[in-house]
């Protein structure tokens, strides 16, 4: 029996909360304990959000679908998985997670509530990676959720994984997870005024891999 939608919405907020959290948290956690060594920071901040992404779809898949994405809930709607009045309030509670888990890891590390990152992400390579990364992410997505819907907690985590070391941008790949790092002048934060470029490349990228599996795999299961 499908959860009722504010029940849905909660586990949304809870889950892109916690994703969040494990994002900045290992961030600063990885530069505190690399010495200055990028790659370190970078390989424990990859681990970490690949571990607690397979944890959390999991976790709160039965529930609400696990998207913690808004360009998950978008392809979703356009698939007929939820219905489109829906989708603003899994938006909403995404960002709002977004933020709340933001909030968290700085509250964890002893740092300011909030804090406007300064970590430049801007150009055309890294618009690309946004839009490579997240049509990446939705083939995965897509793929296991429409033949092998029990393997998608660990394919994403996997993907993520990846496409931390494959793309210029680190794989944001998520909107709200994108506005949550904006408010994180930390290892895994971007600069407010790069952040419309990567939503617009996650969300063509989104789109992009939600139309080509529509023909690829046309029968919803």
């Amino acid at each position: 029996m499908k959860a009722s939608l504010g029940r849905r919405l909660v586990a949304e907020f809870l889950g892109t909360a916690f994703l969040v959290a494990a994002v900045i948290g290992s961030g600063i956690m990885g530069e505190r304990l690399a010495g200055g060594n990028v790659a370190i920071a970078l390989l424990a901040n990859t681990i970490a959000t690949g571990a607690a992404l397979v944890a959390l779809i999991l976790a709160f898949g039965p529930i609400s679908g696990a998207h913690f994405n808004p360009v998950v809930s978008l392809g979703e709607a356009i698939d007929g998985g939820i219905r489109w009045t829906e989708t603003p309030g899994y938006v909403t509670a995404q960002v709002l997670g977004a933020l709340g888990g933001t909030i968290a890891a700085h509250g964890m590390f002893s740092l300011s509530t909030i804090s406007i990152s300064q970590h430049m992400r801007s150009g055309r390579a890294q618009l690309f990676s946004e839009f490579v990364a997240t049509f990446g992410l939705m083939c995965v997505i897509w793929g296991c959720a429409k033949r092998r819907p029990d393997f998608v907690a660990f394919a994403v985590g996997a993907y993520i994984t990846a496409a931390y070391w494959f793309t210029a941008s680190t794989s944001f790949a998520n909107p709200a997870v994108t506005i949550g790092r904006a408010l994180s002048d930390t290892f895994a934060g971007i600069r407010p005024q790069d952040v419309p470029g990567f939503i617009a490349a996650q969300v063509a990228g989104g789109l992009a891999a939600t139309l080509l599996f529509r023909w690829l795999m046309p029968t919803r299961t």
